[in-house]
């Protein structure tokens, strides 16, 4: 038997830390590639893009929705992330500490979190709770309609994890009715199949919401999104302080968005449009809630339509307000979205009387602020108006913005006024 030569070199050996790592994590791990902006992931961007990630057998054999442990090229941890091979964002970043347990003491931090800047801004439980990245729950969507909250589980993450923040929920809340809310563009992107239906408790008629001295009735089963658009509300308020006395044009009303909140800051009259026959039924009881049903009236239509017929018929109001769906939700629409923007104002801008007011509005992703303030202003010249730009609004504070997420910053709303 011969010994064993001491100059031979040693078979190499794990690094123990690295093993100990290894053996403590509770997830796989998913690493980027050299190429990846690493940087932008450790100063809060919360995503990952499919064509940022290593994809090799094992990350794509991971169910979608799961854990995993996200590694820069150096295989130096950034945090735990979820993970979904059938998605464009293929992981969302959930915590920072690779160790953190995903369990209802964690969603419940969350919930605590959000709702005690919802409690400071608002003195009634009418507001979104929960808006997705910004509150630390990335693909979630939560609005509270009183005693009822409504879930929108936009990423597979969310949707397997779904009992847990429900029992969270409750117990941060106290809320007795819970909706799954699962529809729209975002579920689809995720590979997640369309599904509404209560939770929690029961939810058999619209909701009476307050807001901006008026109610509205919000559909929490049928309408849109879930309901109603709370992002809106500091846009509506400060229409309604210049509507006073003023024939008021709203289009995209929905259940009376912009109309509802002018009459009850005192306007002589609205005209609600929407294309849906339902929306326009929920603002109509809504109005008579609000006690200003003498001096609402709705047109159902497609908006342009409309808009070229009372062009026509030479129509004319104190304020018309436009607030459209996403034309441009995504960059590829981006163009398209831009001119349909400029076409409406130029609809729109030849309906105002001297000196009322326009108020164009956009919810699109794709579209900044500057690109949808340039559409709008060429629509405006191009239909032989000239404007004074008053005001630039955004999305309620309950809709906080992410700042490494553009995104989450969607929405817009000019006020002009428009001369002779």
């Amino acid at each position: 038997m011969t010994s064993p030569d001491p100059q031979a070199p040693r078979p190499a050996m794990p690094d123990t830390e690295t093993v100990q790592t290894e053996t403590a994590r509770a997830h796989p791990t998913v690493r980027l590639k050299p190429k990846a902006e690493a940087r932008a992931i450790r100063h809060g961007f919360p995503w990952v893009y499919a064509d940022e990630l290593v994809t090799d057998r094992r990350t794509q054999g991971l169910a979608p929705g799961a854990l995993a442990v996200l590694e820069d090229d150096l295989r130096r941890p950034l945090g735990l992330v979820t993970v979904n091979n059938a998605s464009k964002i293929i992981a969302r970043m959930l915590d920072r500490d690779e160790n953190a347990v995903i369990d209802q003491a964690w969603f419940a931090a969350r919930l605590t979190r959000a709702l005690a800047l919802r409690e400071r801004l608002y003195a009634t439980p009418f507001y979104r709770l929960v808006h997705a990245e910004a509150d630390g729950l990335p693909g979630v969507v939560i609005d509270r309609f009183g005693d009822t909250a409504v879930v929108q589980p936009n990423a597979a993450w969310a949707e397997t994890h779904l009992d847990t923040l429900v029992a969270a929920l409750v117990a941060v809340t106290g809320v007795a009715h819970v909706v799954k809310n699962g529809t729209g563009r975002a579920r689809g992107l995720e590979g997640l199949p369309e599904d509404t239906q209560v939770l929690r408790g029961t939810v058999d008629a619209p909701i009476p919401v307050p807001m901006n001295g008026a109610t509205y009735l919000a559909d929490l089963m049928g309408g849109q999104k879930t309901g109603l658009f709370f992002d809106q509300r500091p846009n509506h308020a400060f229409a309604a302080g210049l509507a006073k006395g003023a024939r008021v044009l709203d289009m995209f009303t929905h259940v009376g968005g912009f109309a509802l909140a002018a009459l009850a800051g005192g306007a002589q009259s609205a005209l609600a449009v929407d294309a849906s026959a339902p929306a326009l039924a929920l603002a109509e009881q809504g109005a008579a809630a609000s006690g200003v049903a003498d001096r609402f009236t709705t047109r159902q239509g497609d908006a342009f339509v409309v808009l070229e017929t009372l062009g026509t018929e030479g129509a004319q109001f104190d304020m018309v307000i436009c607030d459209p769906p996403a034309f441009a939700p995504a960059k590829p629409a981006l163009e398209a979205g831009l001119r349909a923007y400029e076409r409406l104002a130029r609809l729109a801008a030849p309906l105002v009387a001297p000196g009322g007011y326009l108020v164009l509005c956009s919810c699109s992703h794709a579209a900044d602020l500057a690109s949808f303030r340039n559409a709008s202003a060429r629509g405006i010249g191009r239909g032989g108006r000239r404007a004074q730009l008053l005001h630039t609004g955004f999305a309620a504070p309950d809709h906080p913005m992410l700042l490494q997420l553009a995104e989450s910053g969607y929405l817009k709303a000019l006020f002009f006024r428009l001369d002779g």
